[in-house]
């Protein structure tokens, strides 16, 4: 497994993790995963599962990076404090390695939230801050509001068929050292789906670079993701299976002309 420095901490992650929106597969697949070299957990307080994956790191805490989210609508100083220890409770452990903020919410000040979030690196029951769907404005905000403790990641959608944050978010990112974690990087699954199709140029050009690389046509699509600099996935798998697959996206490199052709069918 291929591995990044998050952010500037010096903390290295995998370029593949394990996402767990709408994830039902046990304990299996994730445990699989960390053996894998897939050891950063992304949860959420909205996905109401931070219970069962803090059961499947049971006795393996120290392998594992652990990252959460607290809801866009409990970003009060309170609230963020609860929801915090809601989340420690939960997950079974003593402190929140990566704390993301899931959504913007404008109505609340941000210098409050990233007040907050600041307060809980000081106390030591979070050790890194990050945000989640934030435009390059709103994560210029968010970096403003809190000084002194930098926002190492910003998680967003981002695959082969939505591409928007290239135009400012990424490079944006890239140039202030912010991890971009890429969610829902296999689409609705589809990039991982031959063509039934002729017309689909994307899939079909994914299909042929997944046969010119001996890869299968997500390896493919999320290759194509942690090609560029700074960025990691989260894929979510129910199985061990997919999950073995998902972790064979790292330790190679799509070339230049593979990545170009992709671009450009995608973009037909």
């Amino acid at each position: 497994m291929e591995m990044i420095e998050l952010g500037k901490t010096g903390v290295m992650i995998p370029e593949v993790g394990l996402g767990t929106w709408k994830y039902s597969g046990g304990e299996a697949p994730l445990r699989r995963g960390i053996e894998l070299g897939a050891f950063l957990i992304d949860t959420a307080e909205m996905y109401r599962n931070e219970d069962r994956v803090g059961q499947a790191i049971k006795g393996l805490r120290d392998q594992v990076f652990l990252a959460t989210k607290v809801l866009g609508s409990n970003l009060r100083h309170d609230q963020v404090l609860r929801a915090a220890e809601t989340s420690l409770r939960l997950l079974n452990v003593d402190c929140i390695d990566l704390y993301q903020i899931h959504w913007p919410n404008s109505s609340v000040p941000i210098k409050e939230t990233m007040g907050t979030m600041a307060k809980l690196v000081d106390a030591g029951s979070v050790k890194h801050v990050g945000v989640s769907n934030f435009s390059k404005r709103q994560l210029q905000e968010a970096q403003g509001a809190m000084p002194n403790v930098p926002i190492v990641s910003n998680q967003v959608l981002y695959h082969l068929k939505r591409r928007e944050i290239e135009r400012e978010l990424l490079p944006y990112c890239q140039e202030h050292s912010v991890t971009v974690m890429a969610y829902t990087p296999l689409a609705d699954g589809s990039l991982a789906t031959k063509p039934r199709m002729r017309r689909d140029e994307g899939l079909q050009a994914l299909e042929q670079v997944a046969t010119e690389t001996g890869k299968t046509m997500a390896q493919v699509a999320l290759n194509w993701c942690t090609s560029h600099p700074n960025v990691i996935v989260i894929p979510k798998s129910n199985s061990v299976d997919r999950t073995v697959e998902n972790c064979g996206a790292s330790g190679w490199r799509l070339s230049p002309e593979q990545i170009a052709a992709l671009e450009k069918a995608f973009l037909s």
